[in-house]
């Protein structure tokens, strides 16, 4: 690096700059006040901690994603924490130990060794909530509420929001007895819907033709609640827990349609983001002009076994980087009141006052008479009379 481009940042490092970044916070802290109206406890995990923390549970699909640091003091690997999932999981099963159902927000910067694609950032700032201890549906319908309450928060007028379960998956499988290879490779066909190649597998390496032509047929099974309909007939002979993951998600899609007829509800059956730790449900909300989920989340149940606590837990997540591209495009400077520069009592007094109020106020350095500051100054405070008032620019 020379002297000319010491500037650079690292591919997928990126700065917010004012005024998006007073737009960024804002919008943070809007949404932990919502969280709060809805009962959850703010936590604030650690940036970094060792490694075997971080990369446990939910926690060890992200060991690819997580930069590794040799600690000083005691020579162990640590981790910077690529998602705060993990830690709040750690934080309900050994920190706080609440009894009954236990709700946790944060929001926080992570960070990523990859971007997942070449126009994210590899630093975004999660902003999430956390429910544990309640294995009930209704606890998925509160997430998947407070997540569409989130999107809504940020400004978006139209949400897509995917829904999926894991175990109908899951259940398939375990009749097909494949071997880890198979399934592996079954897996990356279904995540690339390649519906020729997943038919041509399961011909091949699938013995009972009534499995595999419902492996086959799991591909093509998305839309409205059309789609569910047609799987309970095509799954009629699978296990009971895939038509019982087929009634989950029925009662939970009317129950969110009834309080979100706004949001397009679309069924995944084959959607397996998450799949080595989600239990159950697994889902996404879109909004038109983002290619990748605005959040995403789902129930990962018996996280904190590896801390000691075994909970039902489900939540969702999003990169508040995102949300704040919601909004209006609009980013003018705040409006502001520009004082003169001197140090008479009575000014100090008047301009605490004003910020007091919420305005904000600029005294006016010799180097501003040009540009006003960063800020639009529409009013002045001037003395009127022995009073300081303020005029319009």
């Amino acid at each position: 690096m020379t002297d000319s481009n010491r500037w650079l940042l690292p591919d997928g490092i990126d700065e917010v700059l004012p005024p998006q970044a007073w737009r960024a916070e804002s919008l943070r802290r809007k949404l932990l006040d919502l969280y709060r109206s809805w009962g959850y406890e703010l936590v604030l995990p650690p940036y970094i901690e060792y490694l075997e923390s971080l990369l446990t549970g939910i926690g060890s699909d992200l060991d690819i994603q997580t930069f590794k640091v040799t600690d000083q003091l005691t020579g162990r690997l640590m981790g910077i924490r690529a998602d705060m999932t993990p830690q709040v999981a750690r934080i309900d099963a050994h920190s706080l130990k609440h009894q009954g159902p236990a709700r946790f927000c944060y929001g926080g910067s992570v960070l990523h060794t990859r971007a997942p694609n070449i126009s994210s950032t590899r630093s975004p700032i999660q902003m999430g909530a956390e429910l544990f201890g309640c294995a009930d549906i209704a606890a998925d319908n509160e997430i998947i509420s407070l997540m569409l309450e989130t999107i809504k928060l940020a400004g978006a007028e139209r949400v897509h929001l995917d829904l999926g379960h894991v175990g109908i998956y899951r259940g398939l499988v375990s009749m097909a007895e494949l071997s880890a290879t198979q399934e592996a490779e079954l897996f990356d066909l279904l995540q690339s819907k390649a519906k020729a190649d997943v038919e041509r597998f399961v011909a091949d390496n699938v013995a009972a033709k009534d499995v595999a032509q419902m492996l086959a047929k799991l591909v093509r099974l998305n839309g409205g609640y059309e789609v569910l309909s047609e799987a309970k007939e095509c799954f009629k002979n699978a296990p009971k827990a895939v038509l019982q993951a087929l009634d989950m998600l029925a009662e939970l899609g009317q129950s969110l349609a009834a309080l979100y007829p706004e949001v397009d509800l679309y069924f995944d059956l084959a959607e397996l983001r998450g799949y080595q730790y989600h239990t159950s449900m697994v889902y996404s909300a879109y909004v038109a002009g983002h290619g990748q989920a605005i959040a995403k989340g789902g129930r990962y149940d018996h996280i904190g076994e590896v801390f000691g606590r075994s909970r039902a837990a489900t939540g969702f997540s999003a990169d508040l980087k995102a949300l704040i591209r919601l909004a209006s495009s609009r980013t003018d400077a705040p409006r502001a009141i520009i004082a003169p520069s001197n140090n008479a009592p009575a000014l100090a007094a008047e301009v605490q006052r004003l910020r007091a109020k919420g305005e904000i106020v600029v005294y006016q350095l010799p180097e501003d008479c040009k540009s006003g500051s960063q800020f639009c100054c529409d009013r002045l405070l001037v003395i009127r009379d022995g009073k300081w008032v303020i005029e319009s620019v």
